[in-house]
């Protein structure tokens, strides 16, 4: 239970920093894609500070021996590039530039009761089931 409730606010407050930081608003994430046109470089200060604190507060975190609220952590040992990683890449950023939401602002975006936030997540959990489907098999 105790564990549910720090996801859960965990989750309210990446939720609210994404509202704030407009990156639940497509039309904000287009124009800072389009570089070429009217570009809005905005959002590159909110990822420039995404990208500090981690890189100040991870080092720090990972010398932990585990995580307060869990016997160990959970990273990738994955480090090699291959077909698989640069496909989903290219989806993800594809389905990003067309549409102008990535899965955290798509869901985000729900509590607006945004009609294009829904049908965002359930296509990226219809992505999820395909890939299930026909890259598993």
């Amino acid at each position: 239970m105790r564990m549910n409730l720090v996801a859960l606010l965990a989750g309210i407050i990446f939720g609210l920093g994404l509202a704030l930081s407009q990156m639940i608003d497509p039309n904000k994430v287009l124009n800072f894609l389009d570089i070429s046109g009217d570009w809005d470089p905005s959002l590159a200060f909110v990822m420039i500070g995404a990208l500090a604190v981690t890189m100040i507060t991870f080092r720090f975190i990972l010398k932990r021996p585990a995580p307060v609220f869990e016997s160990s952590f959970h990273v990738s040992k994955q480090s090699i590039i291959n077909k698989p990683l640069i496909v989903g890449a290219a989806v993800f950023g594809i389905g990003w530039g067309m549409t102008g939401y990535c899965p955290g602002p798509a869901v985000a975006s729900l509590g607006l009761f945004s009609m294009e936030g829904v049908l965002m997540v359930v296509a990226i959990y219809a992505g999820f089931f395909a890939e299930r489907y026909l890259v598993r098999k």
